[in-house]
């Protein structure tokens, strides 16, 4: 559901306020996977030539790169969306990429930008107060870059078999976290992970691959309440 947020630029997500030391999940990190890499240089090539097409820009980790390509094609092609996503990224491997390796030229000023990012940070005990520290971090950067577009901030989506599952526990207070970052103006906030879950809790069956990654049937159950928050958003 959609929740609060912030006027100028320089007041976003005043519920995180930066911090010295910062640490590691708030501060660009250019990461070492093979994969990251070679993505990551992939899609810093896309943005050289130029995105002034893209008026939604998804950012985020695998969960965004992996989106089922007819879901994709029906919901988000008349969108003019662009998929920045990158299996294995982190929040701080994002801030690199948005503030050092390119991917976000200071011609691109897309309507809105979805964001989902931090569940592999989780995977790796990043305390949930950093991990939303480095999430606040990057709205930050997109408000600076482009004050116009306007931000949908995902919550983090369920893991494991169950509520017991300790990475989405991790999960669960980062979302709590972030979740004041947003006010119906600039910034969003929605927490769509119910559509995965019953009500205890559980993962429905044959909505993830492996209590992580979604199949087209999660896909297929995300979109349904993904796409109507983005046209509230912007509009349409």
């Amino acid at each position: 559901m959609p929740a609060r947020a912030q006027q100028a630029p320089e007041l976003a997500c005043p519920s995180l306020p930066a911090r010295l030391p910062m640490p590691r999940e708030a501060k660009p990190e250019q990461l070492t996977d093979p994969y990251w890499r070679a993505r990551t240089a992939e899609l810093s090539r896309v943005a050289g030539r130029g995105l002034g097409y893209a008026q939604t820009i998804f950012l985020g980790d695998s969960i965004t790169q992996s989106w089922d390509p007819p879901i994709w094609e029906t919901y988000f092609g008349s969108r003019g969306a662009v998929n920045f996503g990158v299996g294995g990224d982190f929040v701080q491997g994002l801030l690199w990429r948005l503030q050092e390796g390119g991917q976000w030229p200071a011609t691109l000023r897309p309507r809105a930008a979805v964001l989902l990012i931090g569940t592999n940070n989780a995977s790796y005990n990043s305390p949930p107060e950093d991990t939303a520290l480095g999430i606040a971090e990057v709205i930050r950067v997109i408000r600076r870059r482009s004050p116009g577009t306007r931000i949908l901030l995902l919550g983090l989506l369920p893991r494991g078999a169950d509520a017991s599952d300790p990475a989405r526990q991790i999960n669960q207070r980062v979302n709590a976290l972030i979740a004041p970052c947003a006010d119906n103006r600039s910034v969003f906030y929605a927490d769509l992970g119910h559509v995965l879950v019953d009500q205890a809790g559980r993962a429905l069956p044959g909505v993830f691959v492996d209590g992580l990654h979604l199949t087209p049937n999660g896909y297929a159950r995300l979109v349904a309440v993904l796409e109507p928050q983005i046209a509230n958003m912007v509009g349409r």
